[in-house]
């Protein structure tokens, strides 16, 4: 059943039009995972596309603020104090861009925490060759402490993973109910050479893993209504637990309880968008790996997954309430202190105001922070 087109031009888009004839239709896990990861055209992958800022397509927190990463910083100080202040612990920051965040946490903890920063071995963890780059150039002056792999090969005796935005951005599975049955959203090519919507019974290997979603949600989706399923969250916090013996995850992201993210009366269409320019785009198939695609984490799936794999939620707060808790003032009137200028300190106190305003960026945010005991 075709249900929508789109058109474009790319490398990337020719070469998946050619493993499409080649191979039959792909799940839209697939093709948005080659959208977003392709090594080559990947949007997160590209090294000619800039993706952050002002002239990119986003702006994450830790770009708007160093009040962001130094709140942090506090906070994990805090969790050090609670893992008994190990004489060596690590911090992963997973999908850590830039290192950015990292530069900030590590200022912080060097500064207002020293004991903290003796004992930190900071990772990063991030997918694109560019970001890594930058990385390490903006991480020099903790090369002794700082070192960029995967999180598969970092093993945690006691630590912190952190991730800003990580989970939206994982490939998903898309599925509707069609005719009473469950089906699933692949991409196919068109005769004109446009990627085309196409709907069929889940993939083999997928087929089992949905249903189960689904089951373990409580959820039974509506006719015709439409939904995203992340199942990489629960493979990226198996590879979690098997690296940590003790230790927190602390994950910052967009999300809703599974009952409102599937809701058959509030959520009919699902919640993939695309951003480009900052602006939604409409036609979520055109110009794979030129604008970013996202969707709603489900933080009712993300606890049950951590709670199967021994992390009870400790903390689930709005990104505001969690920064002021945190010491989001604290920190504010700590930096204010060391400005040199009053442009600089009302630089500082515009950016703490716009991470705690109701209506602001933080509040539709949450953070989620689960813990392993050994």
């Amino acid at each position: 059943m075709m249900i929508e087109t789109a058109s474009n031009t790319s490398t990337l888009t020719a070469r998946l039009r050619e493993r499409i004839r080649r191979e039959g239709p792909l799940t839209f896990y697939d093709w948005m995972k080659a959208a977003l990861y392709d090594p080559e055209d990947g949007y997160y992958c590209r090294i000619d596309h800039n993706k952050w800022g002002r002239e990119g397509d986003y702006r994450t927190s830790p770009e708007r603020s160093s009040l962001f990463a130094a709140t942090f910083a506090r906070y994990f100080a805090r969790l050090y104090e609670d893992l008994a202040r190990p004489a060596k612990w690590t911090i992963v920051e997973a999908g850590a861009g830039d290192g950015r965040f990292a530069s900030g946490v590590l200022q912080t903890l060097q500064k207002c925490f020293p004991d903290v920063f003796a004992a930190t071995y900071y990772v990063i963890d991030e997918i694109s060759s560019q970001s890594r780059s930058l990385a390490r150039e903006r991480l020099k002056p903790y090369a002794d402490r700082v070192e960029v792999k995967k999180l598969t090969n970092a093993k945690i005796d006691r630590g912190v993973v952190f991730s800003n935005e990580l989970f939206d951005a994982f490939p998903v599975h898309r599925v509707t109910i069609h005719d009473g049955q469950l089906q699933e959203f692949y991409v196919t090519v068109g005769g004109n050479g446009n990627f085309e919507w196409l709907l069929g019974a889940p993939s083999p290997g997928s087929s089992p893993r949905l249903l189960a979603y689904f089951e373990d949600c409580g959820i039974e989706l509506g006719e015709g209504q439409v939904a995203e399923v992340s199942l990489e969250i629960a493979e990226w916090f198996s590879r979690v637990a098997g690296n940590m013996r003790a230790g927190y995850v602390v994950t910052v992201d967009y999300g809703a309880a599974a009952e409102d993210l599937h809701s058959p009366a509030r959520a009919r269409v699902g919640t993939l968008r695309g951003f480009r320019r900052h602006e939604f785009v409409d036609d979520l198939l055109a110009s794979p790996g030129e604008q970013d695609l996202t969707t709603t984490v489900n933080w009712s799936f993300v606890e049950a997954i951590g709670a199967r794999l021994g992390f009870e939620a400790m903390e689930s707060e709005r990104q505001d309430v969690f920064l002021l808790a945190a010491g989001l003032l604290e920190q504010m009137t700590v930096e204010s202190q060391q400005c040199e200028g009053e442009a600089e300190r009302l630089r500082i106190s515009t950016a703490a105001r716009d991470m705690i305003l109701p209506d602001g960026m933080a509040s539709h945010f949450q953070v989620l922070v689960q813990k392993k005991t050994s």
